[in-house]
């Protein structure tokens, strides 16, 4: 039995483009929204943001961390803050980490998305770094690390409509049975989810007449 998501279901018409493309889900593209679908408030975090040390932003793979950080710092830069954003992708990252919050201005915003990956030694000295260098430092993370806690991401079928909302107009291929069983699949991993419903639109869209015109 299909339930009320707030996502609206119109007929079936092939579109031209996918909507889950790549391009329209990237961090920075997708706003952050809380577990009800709705437009965070990026204020009340910014306002943690602005003491020197370091913070992080708690989830499991998939919930947002990386968009609500992309989020911060875009927010961050419009009131005239200088920010960086390093994506560390193994432990050898880690240095770049120190040198940037050492390179930084005070008063910069640094985030490093993937504490996991820093050696703890490092992480030892990061925030006695950034609290000597007057910076501020965002980092993510998949469970506990220490750190003071900035946000806990949380994912609910209520969010992923909403960002499927937020795509361009998927033509009706995508239904709302269509968006709760791939948050189920997933276990609510919405990145995951959103790349199920990329290839159902692909799926749906090659049988389409129009789609073949």
């Amino acid at each position: 039995m299909t339930r009320d998501t707030g996502l609206a279901v119109q007929s079936f018409t092939a579109a031209k483009v996918n909507p889950f493309a790549t391009r329209f889900l990237r961090p920075g593209v997708v706003l952050p929204l809380d577990a009800d679908g709705r437009p965070l408030s990026l204020d009340p975090l910014l306002q943690r943001l602005r003491a020197a040390g370091c913070l992080v932003i708690e989830g499991p793979h998939g919930r947002g961390k990386t968009t609500l950080v992309r989020g911060l710092l875009a927010a961050a830069a419009t009131r005239g803050r200088e920010t960086s954003f390093l994506q560390l992708r193994s432990f050898r990252d880690a240095w770049k980490a120190v040198a940037t919050v050492a390179r930084a201005g005070p008063g910069a915003l640094v985030a490093v998305d993937g504490w996991e990956r820093i050696p703890r030694p490092l992480g030892w000295l990061l925030p006695p770094l950034a609290r000597l260098r007057r910076v501020a430092v965002v980092t993510t993370s998949h469970s506990p690390c220490g750190l003071p806690v900035l946000a806990r991401c949380a994912s609910s079928v209520r969010q992923l409509a909403a960002v499927v909302r937020r795509l361009p107009d998927h033509g009706g291929l995508i239904t709302e049975d269509d968006i709760e069983e791939a948050f189920r699949h997933h276990a609510g991993n919405i990145r995951d989810a959103l790349g199920e419903l990329y290839d159902v639109f692909e799926r749906r869209s090659a049988r389409e007449p129009s789609a073949q015109a």
